[in-house]
């Protein structure tokens, strides 16, 4: 019984410990926010009120918002520094942010946030780091709440502040929520890496009647906070940015039933829509949440290789049931066909063109599972380790009209084909813009709309290795693909293109939008390269992916 006993005298001891080295006394003192005398304004400490604040006109007001304490209906900001840790970092990270949690927990805020941002981004390239402007921004929209959101709308000069490190919150905060300041904290940078230490905003630190707000394109913009400000945060959070507060004229206190009490902002009332975000995690990863994550991993990484294991080398006879029975959930729906368009005679009997809506990379695969017949797919970009291991035949196109036309016409001269007019994959309930050039390969077009459930990992990436995709779509405990076969569409052959009234262009848009109306998926005029170029900051076009 004494090594138990000694064992648990040590883990008190090394808490007790941290807590003298990290922790600091929380008082609720106010002065910060009933400063008096010379150097800054009065302020108004008054608690928040909805009723009193909605009914305000803040057309010519200048208004801060706390983003953890006015904005977001969570308080933790774990999460957050998880995804940061997972996708920056890697599995090893992740899982060391997860073991550190009982201590976080234990410090106090500041110095538990101090932890976090050690753990999350020491040893990290500087240079380059997207997760603030590709992946974090889907979690943090889908956090904000209705009601602060909409003051944050009536509001006439906009500014942001926060605890969270500047590279997290400002991609989010400048394009989904269209602030005019953002001040996050800075993180240290020794040789292109991270040192994992957060500094001090020198913007907590000015006085006066203005403060250094953003540097924006290499240059400074002054944002001049005016005697009649307003600050809105929580009483915790707006103590850590009182020097900032202190020259609000009055201030707005969101209290702990309030922050309860906020909706989700719907997507629709969002000034701009998640349309494209990068990253592996499909959840938002909470303590309880990443722990059910990684006692699933080493079962899920065996059950995704037997999983593609028995799709590549099995029958589709017998391989259907058993992925069935391994959690796979697969839905095709043969809605009724329209009557096949007739070949003109004297013209060669072509096969069937089957035109899809992207998901992932195993769309045309499933489509082969689905008719239990081999199919031929076209693609722009795909690693050859998975060209390598496609169960179907895969023809990379060369990105030259003629040369590809000339390609998808041989290869319906050999059987059916399956393409992906949008180019890339995309996640969210949006369709890209369809390349008009399948409708010249075909007159009998098979629009087929897709769709996908992934609880845990996303089985796309637009930055990181497109080899794992497979691999972590299987990982899902239960991952679903759902196929709906529309009618026929007529499309245009290539000698029968003067004759026909529409243009290539009309019958790609309408093939869109049969398979929008299928899924309740909105159709837009976006683009691969509009994708790549806000996801990675380049067109798309790298050849060297493994």
């Amino acid at each position: 019984m004494f090594p138990q006993v000694c064992f648990f005298k040590s883990i008190v001891f090394f808490f007790f410990f941290c807590r003298i080295l990290f922790g600091k006394p929380r008082r609720r003192n106010t002065r910060g926010l009933h400063r008096s005398g010379s150097n800054a304004p009065h302020s108004r400490y008054q608690m928040f009120s909805f009723i009193n604040f909605m009914n305000m006109d803040l057309t010519n007001r200048t208004v801060v918002f706390d983003l953890e304490g006015a904005l977001l209906r969570s308080s933790s900001p774990f999460p957050y520094f998880m995804i940061v840790a997972f996708e920056a970092g890697s599995f090893v990270r992740a899982l060391l942010l997860l073991l550190s949690y009982p201590l976080v927990a234990f410090l106090s805020d500041e110095s538990g946030l101090k932890v976090m941002a050690f753990v999350s981004f020491f040893g990290v390239k500087a240079r380059g780091i997207r997760v603030g402007n590709a992946v974090l921004p889907k979690f943090l929209l889908e956090d904000v709440g209705l009601e602060g959101f909409e003051m944050l709308r009536r509001s006439g000069k906009k500014v942001v502040v926060s605890s969270l490190p500047q590279v997290m919150i400002e991609g989010f905060a400048r394009q989904y929520l269209e602030v005019d300041a953002v001040m996050g904290r800075e993180m240290r940078v020794l040789c292109g890496r991270f040192l994992g230490v957060m500094e001090k905003n020198q913007l907590l630190k000015r006085s006066g009647s203005a403060v250094i707000a953003a540097i924006n394109g290499g240059g400074e913009m002054l944002i001049g906070l005016r005697e009649d400000a307003i600050g809105v945060g929580s009483f915790k959070k707006t103590l850590v940015h009182h020097h900032i507060f202190s020259h609000c004229k009055e201030i707005y206190v969101v209290g702990r039933a309030d922050k309860r009490s906020f909706r989700q902002l719907p997507r629709q009332e969002a000034p701009k829509p998640v349309i494209f975000h990068d990253g592996r995690l499909a959840f938002r990863p909470a303590p309880l949440a990443t722990v059910s994550l990684f006692v699933w991993a080493p079962f899920g990484i065996l059950l995704s290789i037997l999983r593609m294991a028995i799709g590549l080398t099995l029958p589709y006879g017998l391989s259907i049931p058993i992925l069935g029975f391994s959690g796979l959930q697969h839905t095709v729906w043969k809605l009724t066909p329209g009557a096949a368009v007739d070949t003109p005679k004297g013209k060669s009997v072509k096969g069937r063109l089957y035109v899809c809506n992207h998901r992932t990379l195993l769309d045309p695969l499933y489509l082969s599972f689905s008719l239990k017949k081999e199919l031929t797919t076209v693609t722009y970009s795909l690693s050859r380790v998975s060209e390598i291991l496609a169960p179907i035949r895969t023809v990379r196109l060369s990105r030259d009209r003629v040369k590809d036309g000339m390609m998808m016409e041989s290869l319906l001269r050999r059987g059916d084909l399956v393409v992906c007019p949008e180019g890339t994959t995309c996640r969210e309930p949006y369709l890209l813009r369809f390349s008009p050039l399948f409708t010249e390969m075909s007159n009998e077009i098979v629009p087929v709309a897709v769709d996908t459930s992934e609880a845990w990992f996303h089985g796309t990436t637009a930055g990181g290795l497109k080899c794992f995709d497979p691999l972590f779509f299987f990982l899902n405990p239960n991952p679903s693909y759902e196929l709906r076969l529309l009618e026929k569409v007529s499309g245009l052959s290539m000698a029968d293109h003067c004759s026909d009234e529409r243009s290539r262009f009309d019958v790609a848009n309408d093939v869109q939008s049969r398979i929008g109306r299928a899924l309740g998926f909105e159709c837009t005029g976006l683009t691969r390269k509009d994708k790549y170029m806000i996801l990675v900051g380049n067109e798309g076009i790298v050849g060297n992916k493994k």
